[in-house]
């Protein structure tokens, strides 16, 4: 028997993030992305206020029960395990089971828009403990569920999306969607980055007469559109575009844009960099460019924005980047191409953006800021 939360202590935390041990722990296992590093720093700051805290993750060869940072990770089944066709039931969903069992937590808070959050709500509702869902995407939040295809799929995140006991999201335009999608109300909280800028203070007199370099972070997956950085840095030839990520997996459509970008004499592909090495790239950039075709709140925007880098984007959450002038959004590889050479020729406006940058940042998403606000609504969930 799992025991109840006792009275007048503080309610336990369980992060359930199945790729997330690789960030939590500081290794390398491939999988890395803003929502990994996200609820790892979340994970920590929890426990380094004195909160129990625990996490779920897929079995990357760790101890189960082994303690990181003060987190206890109990892990699940590794991600090949068991025979296609027949592991979603056994043994993913059954170890995911056993490993929130061991976890005894009070609340378990998820942040991946899939059939995961269906099977942890699920979980929580017939143990009488508490679910927080954390919106990561855009599409999460379309009731058409584009990115989510099989059937069992979209019934999983449909249930769990209807019974969570609190959702997070992190642009009003995502609560919108929600409300009106799906029927279910949410609350706006920014997401907390920890800033890769270690002094704390940003000198942009050092970044606007040096070379124009443009950095690109993320995975090679077609709603990245990496195509249309290439495309981009041809026309821009007097530019130097540092590429930062890799393809999660092997695909014919990343294969192809590698060998394309290995021939592009402006492009410098970095492949995939350990997080604690990646504040160099940023700071030696004059501007991030997203290219993506959607996105939820990128990770990429918050660290560049704590270097005081802008961001020519794509994609605007929000409206942000636009209404407080952190950068420039374009719809079009022409667009882009025009506001980076705006914003790498002009020195007035590129230093107007990176100080709107970095203020924008520790105004809304410095861990000091944004994480008291997940704590109270924790709280508030937990009954305290």
């Amino acid at each position: 028997m799992t025991e109840p939360m006792q009275q007048n202590t503080r309610p336990r935390i369980c992060f359930v993030a199945p790729n997330a041990y690789g960030a939590l722990a500081c290794v390398d296992t491939g999988y890395m992305g803003g929502i990994e590093r996200q609820t790892s720093s979340m994970a920590r700051w929890f426990a380094g206020r004195g909160y129990p805290v625990s996490m779920v993750t897929a079995d990357e060869g760790q101890p189960d029960g082994i303690e990181v940072a003060g987190v206890r990770v109990f892990k699940m089944c590794t991600r090949d395990a068991g025979i296609k066709g027949l592991r979603f039931l056994h043994p993913k969903w059954t170890s995911l089971c056993r490993a929130l069992h061991r976890a005894n937590a009070d609340i378990y808070y998820y942040n991946c828009g899939d059939l995961g959050l269906g099977q942890v709500v699920l979980w929580c509702r017939r143990h009488g403990r508490q679910s927080v869902y954390s919106v990561a995407s855009d599409p999460d939040c379309d009731r058409r569920l584009p990115v989510l295809k099989p059937l069992r799929e979209r019934m999983l995140y449909r249930y769990g999306l209807r019974h969570a006991d609190s959702i997070i999201v992190q642009t009003q335009r995502q609560q919108q969607m929600l409300k009106e999608g799906f029927g279910v109300d949410s609350a706006v909280i920014p997401m907390p980055c920890i800033g890769l800028d270690g002094s704390g203070t940003v000198n942009p007199e050092a970044r606007p007469d040096g070379p124009s370099h443009v950095l690109w972070v993320g995975r090679i997956s077609r709603e990245k559109r990496f195509e249309w950085l290439l495309d981009i840095a041809e026309r821009c030839p007097e530019m130097t575009f540092d590429v930062v990520g890799a393809a999660n997996s092997k695909s014919e459509y990343a294969s192809a844009l590698m060998q394309r970008a290995a021939a592009i004499p402006n492009v410098t592909m970095h492949g995939r960099v350990p997080h604690a090495e990646i504040a160099k790239y940023y700071r030696q950039s004059r501007v991030l460019c997203c290219t993506s075709a959607y996105e939820g709140f990128p990770n990429t925007f918050l660290e560049a924005w704590s270097c005081g880098v802008p961001v020519v984007s794509t994609f605007d959450p929000d409206d942000l980047i636009v209404k407080h002038e952190l950068g420039f959004m374009a719809n079009d590889q022409q667009g882009i191409a025009a506001r980076l050479h705006q914003i790498t020729r002009e020195r007035r406006t590129w230093l107007k953006a990176s100080a709107a940058a970095r203020q924008y940042y520790l105004t809304h998403h410095a861990p000091e800021v944004s994480l008291p606000r997940f704590e109270q609504l924790f709280l508030r969930v937990a009954g305290h």
